[in-house]
């Protein structure tokens, strides 16, 4: 028995409508398989396409001034790195002002058990429910009696198993977060081709009307990392200050929670609001009012002048239209949804633009 193959004499065939009904079932089924089999990552995927996206022109940049060797490894590897820190550092310290925190709170528990705990005079300078405040602490947690029968309501067991859910959540977020690191560390290092495969793939599915819908979307990634990313920092860093000179309690802890608060429009008013509320609360009313008008005017000037201009000047996108897609998007996507909201409102914008268009009119 012979398998050598044996010579075409029928030339080439041409494919028939069946068989390019058959070639596109295979192709979607294909994809469907792939997107299942994915799934689980997915979101890391979009993630690293994020990062990659937003800092791709920096990453150019420094290629440009430093061309990089033989293997490509050192210059993707220094921007990845630099990725994974500025996520890795606040989360360490955080961690570490939780777990002194923690124990403060263990210490604080045991000696209520004991000796019970007096009213604090903070509640005495609040200025609403300052009276009910005061009359619950003193029937819950004065007396060691009652102190111990409220701690036993707490009921240990549940929250040792939210404990170990919790620690199981951790443990996928971090594996997604490093998937998304090595995810990130390749796009970086073969970015150019899969560029490049993307503008051939988008014409030959597309045409032209695809590359400029993706250059859209990629244009909308930079004004929202450039409107909720630097902004929200922005606004961290001068609210952290106030903080501190308006002697809120932890500044920078509550400037960080500003910071990652203000990357979603109006949110930093919760961070102020309860910082302010702290102020007030140890005394200081003159100041928590001061610190909650000054941060009301940061925000309002980030939220309605910075930010519309850093946004919606990347893609000439409306701001009601960047306001839809950052709110619609964290709604239906969670925080993936801050840059996947802009994108897809931008592409939509985009496609009304030219269907509505004069004819002979070209897009802008």
């Amino acid at each position: 028995m012979s398998f050598e193959s044996t010579p075409d004499r029928t030339g080439p065939i041409d494919p028939t409508r069946s068989q390019q009904v058959a070639r596109g079932i295979l192709v979607l089924l294909l994809v469907l398989l792939g997107l299942f089999t994915l799934q689980d990552f997915l979101i890391s995927l979009a993630w690293a396409a994020v990062f990659a996206i937003a800092i791709w022109p920096l990453f150019r940049r420094a290629k440009r001034r430093w061309p990089p060797g033989k293997h490509n490894l050192l210059m993707p590897l220094v921007f990845t790195s630099a990725v994974a820190l500025i996520f890795v550092v606040p989360l360490l310290l955080i961690g570490i002002e939780a777990a002194r925190e923690a124990q403060g709170v263990l210490v604080w528990v045991d000696h209520a058990r004991q000796s019970g705990v007096p009213v604090p005079p903070a509640l005495e300078h609040l200025p609403v429910g300052s009276e009910a405040a005061t009359n619950w602490w003193r029937q819950h947690l004065t007396d060691p009696g009652d102190a111990n029968t409220l701690f036993r309501q707490l009921k240990p067991a549940r929250s040792v198993a939210m404990t170990r859910q919790l620690g199981s959540q951790v443990a996928h977020r971090v594996t997604l977060f490093a998937f998304t690191i090595i995810t990130l560390f390749f796009l970086f290092r073969e970015g150019e081709d899969v560029t490049a495969q993307m503008l051939v793939a988008s014409r030959r599915a597309f045409g032209e009307r695809g590359e400029r819908i993706g250059r859209q979307m990629i244009a909308s990634v930079h004004g929202t990392v450039d409107g909720l990313v630097l902004v929200g920092l922005g606004e961290g860093v001068i609210l952290g200050g106030a903080y501190a000179i308006a002697g809120a309690p932890h500044p920078t802890l509550f400037g960080v929670l500003t910071a990652v608060a203000a990357m979603i429009p109006f949110c930093a008013v919760i961070a102020v609001a309860l910082a302010s509320l702290l102020v007030v609360a140890s005394g200081s009313a003159a100041f928590g009012i001061a610190l909650f008008a000054f941060g009301m005017v940061v925000i309002f000037v980030s939220d309605h002048f910075i930010r519309p201009v850093l946004i919606g000047g990347a893609t000439k996108l409306p701001f009601l239209w960047v306001l839809l897609g950052i709110l619609g998007g964290v709604e239906s996507w969670g925080l993936l949804g801050l840059f996947l909201g802009p994108a897809i409102m931008a592409a939509l914008i985009l496609l009304w633009r030219e269907w509505t268009a004069p004819a002979g009119s070209k897009s802008a």
